[in-house]
């Protein structure tokens, strides 16, 4: 627990952790001192001079952003003096820059045009200077124009620590400028197209590359959601206007590690309004579907779903709601009465993994083991946890990496063989056997064990990187395992010597959450079922499933045509994430809520609501219960030893696995032109 240090700020008694500065000490106190260069949560660097403070007994000013909190400290954060100072750099930085705000993009949320006005600056005092750089924007996704950088260096700083390294300076004094290697174009370079530095620049040098005339700042209606494209399941701020989503950004809190969405979860929007999307319920006629009415639709699958009873099959994805996988699991229980409901899950995890996983702060986490697991920015398999991990790498944390396959330079571009790069330690070689290395390393060190689990481990020899990962698990308390589901239980067992939290990551949002909801195996599961072994099959969301399977009847519900959905007789059409209302639980254990920002597209319905509608024509009307769904997420179990071994069957490629459930947002999508582009240069 961090020591608490008083001091007055302004004349306000504030106490804070020790080892705050004095930015952030202030904002809690709520003041704020004025500044360009500082990012939350990251070393400052004092290249702006804006936030120039006076300490009472100190020579000179000090830098707000670098400078410590002590006991007693007192600190004016405004004198005459400060002013004059502050107004000269804002001044300054003016003469260099466009003075277009009456129609600039970032007018109303850029800090310089801020400053200005509290300054009152028209114009620069200074001799005008411009460079005519030329403007980087032949990709569709990030506009980059150098000409208003005010060389702050947050879009570098942030670049480089989440480890993708794409951007930084060249030259120096006023001449300088931000830009790729060889000052090649973003999409000739290794740009992600993540938009962490759109996020991070505080005037209008980076930007979305459509934003031009589309809306004013404070024009949108923003609101806080969740990305739903992979595992991770990222905070999101939707901006919207004039009931279309204009821009996504991302939405943890400043300063957190989780700070973060890549490509698919900032600019995959664009499918929401796509000739893809399923807008009216249809049905085959003659071979050929055709458009009909709810009514109909619900009677025929009401009709179908009846009939089958037990004989029927329901496989979805791991992306659907709370909300809509308890209905749905009421559904198939108690109005249906099929036991065969399974969904994608089940491909890559096990219950016990998805039910049993602790919940994690990754921000005080000051020890990272990462097992069996090759998170990337760069095939974007797992992109916010690479992101995520490398900068609590940046801030200190040690990390292990267990691998059996990691990455082999140079076939992954941004990582030299991806998160083994920035290990403190790094193991290669098979992972329960190296899980049963440290343990057996942790109860020579004196960590209690049940005797099985010391028989267990008897005739194991630890290696001297095995004997170095135990060292750090006995030494640091805040820790946290990340593990394939495939290995939870193995690593788990680490949980029994030293307290440490164990994570199975999974590669849809919700994982955690349809397992939570009951949607588990009980019958047939989901393997068996795209292959048919049913009478009637329902498939939900955007199965990973080509081929009709071998059924006599296949509902589809779905947000977009899939290649499932036009081999169907009845097509649902389904509302997409944003469109919907519900929560999550992400991988780490986190509730998350997600928001309706748009109203569904033409006829489409939210997933839930069709259920309860077809329970309803059925004759055994599902009602929702939010405590019944609460109540799901409660789940614990005193963790018991283990075998060190990988669970077979849950071995699917991360990477294709990925690519299936996001191709329909992609190809919907100016993510096209980027999985082109990415193909191109391989």
């Amino acid at each position: 627990m961090s020591t608490t240090v008083s001091l007055k700020i302004d004349g306000k008694d504030v106490k804070v952790p020790e080892g705050t500065n004095l930015i952030d000490a202030a904002e809690s106190a709520g003041i704020h001192i004025p500044n360009l260069c500082y990012l939350k949560g990251m070393r400052g660097i004092g290249a702006c001079r804006l936030c120039l403070v006076e300490i009472e007994g100190a020579k000179g000013h000090s830098v707000g952003c670098i400078t410590r909190v002590k006991e007693g400290m007192n600190v004016k954060t405004s004198t005459e003096q400060i002013e004059e100072m502050r107004e000269f750099v804002i001044d300054l930085i003016l003469s260099m820059h466009p003075l277009d705000c009456m129609t600039c993009t970032k007018a109303g949320v850029c800090n310089l045009q801020r400053y200005a006005y509290d300054f009152e600056l028209k114009e620069s005092n200074f001799t005008r200077k411009k460079f005519g750089f030329s403007i980087d924007e032949a990709n569709p996704f990030i506009k980059r124009d150098p000409d208003y950088c005010i060389l702050c260096g947050r879009c570098v700083r942030v670049c480089k620590e989440q480890g993708t390294n794409v951007l930084d300076f060249m030259g120096r004094g006023v001449g300088a400028k931000v830009i790729t290697a060889m000052d090649k174009p973003l999409h000739e370079s290794e740009c992600t197209f993540c938009g962490s530095c759109v996020d991070a620049c505080p005037v209008n040098a980076i930007l979305e590359a459509d934003r031009w005339r589309r809306g004013r700042e404070w024009e949108y209606e923003k609101a806080k959601s969740v990305c739903l494209s992979c595992g991770n399941g990222c905070d999101i701020i939707v901006s919207t206007k004039d009931s279309s989503v204009v821009k996504i950004n991302a939405g943890a809190a400043d300063g957190c590690v989780e700070k973060y969405i890549c490509a698919i979860g900032r600019f995959g929007f664009d499918s929401l309004t796509s000739d893809t999307r399923v807008t009216v319920p249809l049905k085959k006629v003659e071979g050929q579907l055709v458009e009909t009415t709810w009514k109909e639709a619900i009677k025929i699958v009401a009709e179908k779903l009846k009939k089958s009873r037990g004989n029927t099959g329901i496989i979805s994805t791991g992306n659907i709601l709370n909300q809509d996988a308890f209905v749905l699991s009421k559904l198939s229980s108690d109005v249906i009465k099929t036991k065969n409901v399974d969904t994608t899950v089940s491909l890559y995890a096990d219950a016990d993994s998805m039910k049993f996983s602790d919940s994690v702060d990754l921000d005080v986490m000051g020890l990272i083991v990462l097992v069996g697991l090759n998170p990337s920015q760069w095939s974007r398999v797992l992109p916010a946890l690479d992101a995520s991990i490398r900068k609590r790498v940046a801030r200190g944390a040690k990390l292990v990496v267990i691998n059996s396959n990691p990455p082999i330079p140079p076939l992954v571009k941004g990582g030299e063989g991806g998160l083994a790069s920035v290990a403190t330690i790094n193991i290669s070689g098979d992972e329960a056997s190296a899980l049963a290395q440290i343990s057996k390393a942790l109860i020579a060190k004196g960590a209690k064990a049940s005797k099985e689990f010391e028989s267990a481990v008897s005739d194991i020899i630890a290696a001297e990187d095995a004997s170095k990962a135990a060292d750090l698990l006995a030494e640091i308390k805040d820790a946290v395992i990340f593990t394939a589901p495939s290995l939870f239980k193995a690593s788990k067992n680490l949980s029994l010597l030293t307290g440490i939290k164990v994570v199975a990551v999974p590669y849809e949002a919700n994982a955690r959450g349809v397992v939570a909801m009951g949607l588990t195996a009980e019958g047939k599961t989901y393997d068996e079922m795209r292959k048919g072994g049913v009478d009637v099959l329902y498939a939900i969301g955007e199965a990973p499933v080509a081929e009709k399977p071998d059924v006599n009847f296949l509902i589809v519900q779905t947000a977009y045509m899939t290649e499932l959905a036009k081999q169907a007789d009845i097509v649902l059409p389904s509302a997409a994430y944003l469109e919907s209302k519900g929560t999550i639980i992400n991988y780490l254990g986190k509730i998350k809520e997600l928001v309706k920002v748009i109203e569904p597209v033409g006829d489409a319905k939210q997933h839930k609501d069709i259920f309860i509608e077809i329970s309803r024509e059925i004759g055994n009307p599902i009602k929702e219960s939010a405590a019944s769904i609460k109540a799901a997420f409660e789940v614990t179990a005193k963790p018991k030893f283990s075998t060190f071994e990988k669970k077979k069957g849950l071995d699917v490629n991360p990477l294709e696995f990925k690519e299936s459930i996001q191709q329909y947002v992609i190809n919907s999508s100016r993510l096209l032109w980027l999985k082109e582009t990415e193909k191109a240069a391989v």
